[in-house]
């Protein structure tokens, strides 16, 4: 298997995850996918496309497995507010997913409460890269037209439960074959 480099440069990416309650502190969620997310290159002075590739070869699951931790909103100076019990790829939905476990703490309760109600359901996540494939404005590879930046080995750090995600495409207490909002419920499966 192919070394990852280590990245110099931490991103962050939001989601709305789809997820499923099944024992009332498990939620079953998607933490990234390959929907183009606008970002601004300060030196060019032009925005672009940002893509994550999804494909087995392009993501190194190891860290999450590992010693991957689900935060709120990014603050890795807070404790965490869940584990990760299983994270995959899902090639054919072209996202990764994860299954984690809500602590007992007050900060895991109140940020539960707020996922099971429905006012809260962005996740976002942490990751570096170490692979890019540039697609220059005017050009076009693989049906994706630049200016365009596509993370062909990247490497996701940890996943943040957050308010104000920038992908609208998932979310917690979304079902996963439907793109209708509902409140999640323990012990349901949406």
């Amino acid at each position: 298997m192919e070394k990852f480099l280590r990245p110099t440069t931490t991103h962050r990416r939001d989601f709305r995850a789809e997820a499923s309650a099944a024992d009332g502190r498990t939620v079953e969620l998607s933490f990234s996918s390959e929907e183009p997310v606008t970002r601004y290159d300060w030196l060019a002075g032009e925005y672009y496309s940002e893509i994550l590739d999804h494909s087995a070869a392009a993501v190194d699951l190891t860290r999450l497995e590992s010693v991957g931790s689900v935060l709120f909103n990014h603050d890795s100076y807070s404790l965490p507010v869940a584990r990760i019990d299983k994270v995959w790829l899902d090639e054919t939905a072209r996202k990764g997913r994860a299954r984690v476990t809500f602590d007992d703490d007050e900060e895991a309760e109140r940020i539960l409460a707020k996922v099971k109600s429905g006012s809260l359901r962005g996740v976002s996540v942490g990751y570096g890269v170490s692979k890019w494939e540039e697609i220059e404005r005017g050009e076009e590879s693989g049906g994706i037209a630049g200016p365009a930046k596509i993370a062909r080995r990247w490497q996701p750090f940890e996943i943040s439960i957050v308010t104000v995600p920038a992908d609208s495409s998932v979310g917690v207490g979304r079902s996963m074959n439907t793109t209708e909002d509902k409140p999640m419920e323990d012990n349901t499966t949406i």
